[in-house]
């Protein structure tokens, strides 16, 4: 037996903090769950050893155990699906992830299943031995595991957890799709500009002015092909370290700011919004339905909505219902939510079905983004092909000015 200390909300919405004596992690929430306690912080007491339980730290194992090799969502998206596969036929736990890793051709899955099976077979549950690799398993898909092991219906919510896998890979194919071809008219054109402007410009202006008084738009283009043949080195190894210094910025300190941006931006920030909405609504009503806790729920879904600015509205939300409030009233008050989910927010709330509700609205959510999607597949990479024949048409107007010019000097004369 171990000694944690804890702080929890009792369901009055009193904070209250103390001691427990348990034998791992895992059977401390239960015995604080068991008393009508909402953890919201657990440690093992000075002096004691952590027998189990979730890893706050990436173990030098799961560094190096799969050689470099990265786990990608669709892998695991594939794995989870044969679990939920195998767990509906009636296979027990072991038997289904032994025979899953049989079936894995990719060496880091193959690792990975194995890794699982061995401490499935050493008495962990499913739930421990995947805390053990927090950048494969994400805070959602170790919550609905874990439910579904203590209330007995992991066939259920692995269900659950297969379909928001899924929708997440669905988005982020649709995602990349949209954007591909975008890049490649930006890059293609970039490289076309950066060519024209530094080499071949240059020879054709000199072979038609003669030292002759250049327009403003033909020297300033000279000016650029000049800057670039001289400081180019610097130029690029400038953007590159800005680049790297950028993102550094956008993942730590500029993160909030950086997301906020990114919602202002139109049709790109509606899109973000719309997406990060069918995915609380999906993820919240998956949760409420396998029986996790409204706060505990929204502790969860603040990490899957890939925006800080909502993330944080979310907080303000949870905080708000630990003094006992709505779930509705305080959602709306964020303004980050549209008024249609607060209603079903609020519905569910005083029916009792906002688990029900919530998944019914995350399939209206999840068609909307779909339909900014392909709105934004169609009007971006229309506007980089107008800017690209603004930017073509300085270049064919700077060079043709001078000739223009030749010819009505040669007229006039």
């Amino acid at each position: 037996m171990g000694q944690f200390t804890y702080k929890a909300v009792e369901d009055d919405g009193r904070h209250v903090t103390g001691t427990i004596e348990a034998g791992d992690h895992k059977s401390a929430v239960a015995a604080l769950t068991a008393k009508g306690q909402f953890v919201i912080e657990l440690k093992q007491a000075a002096g004691q050893a952590v027998k189990s339980g979730a890893k706050a730290t990436i173990s030098i194992s799961e560094l190096f155990q799969f050689g470099g090799r990265r786990v990608s969502g669709k892998d695991l998206l594939a794995f989870t699906n044969q679990l939920s596969a195998a767990i509906r036929a009636g296979l027990p736990l072991y038997d289904a992830i032994q025979i899953i890793g049989k079936q894995q051709h990719k060496k880091a899955m193959k690792e990975l299943v194995i890794d699982l099976a061995q401490s499935v077979s050493s008495g962990e549950s499913l739930s421990e031995a995947m805390s053990k690799y927090p950048r494969i398993f994400s805070p959602l898909y170790l919550s609905m595991i874990r439910v579904g092991e203590t209330g007995g219906i992991l066939e259920k919510t692995i269900t659950e957890l297969t379909s928001i896998l899924q929708r997440n890979e669905k988005v982020k194919t649709n995602m990349k799709n949209a954007s591909a071809y975008p890049i490649m008219v930006l890059g293609i054109g970039l490289v076309s500009v950066i060519v024209i402007v530094t080499w071949i410009l240059p020879v054709i202006v000199g072979a038609i002015s003669e030292g002759a008084l250049l327009p403003w738009p033909t020297r300033f283009l000279l000016g650029i092909s000049t800057f670039i043949k001289n400081w180019g080195l610097f130029l690029f190894a400038g953007i590159f370290g800005a680049s790297i210094l950028f993102n550094r910025w956008v993942h730590g300190s500029g993160r909030f700011a950086w997301d906020g941006f990114k919602l202002r931006l139109p049709v790109v920030g509606s899109v973000l919004r719309t997406i990060s909405v069918g995915r609380f609504a999906r993820t919240l009503g998956a949760l409420a339905k396998g029986g996790v806790t409204i706060l505990e729920s929204l502790g969860v879904v603040r990490d899957t909505l890939g925006n800080e600015v909502l993330a944080r509205g979310i907080d303000s939300v949870a905080e708000s219902v630990k003094t006992g409030s709505s779930l509705a009233d305080p959602l709306e008050e964020t303004g980050y939510f549209p008024p249609l989910l607060v209603q079903i927010v609020s519905v569910g709330e005083h029916t009792g079905k906002i688990d029900e509700l919530l998944l019914n609205a995350a399939d209206t959510f999840d068609e909307e983004a779909d339909a900014a999607i392909a709105r934004f597949t169609a009007i971006f990479p229309s506007v980089l092909i107008i800017m690209l024949a603004l930017i073509v048409g300085f270049i064919i107007a700077a060079t043709l000015l001078p000739i223009v010019i030749m010819q009505l000097g040669a007229g006039s004369l």
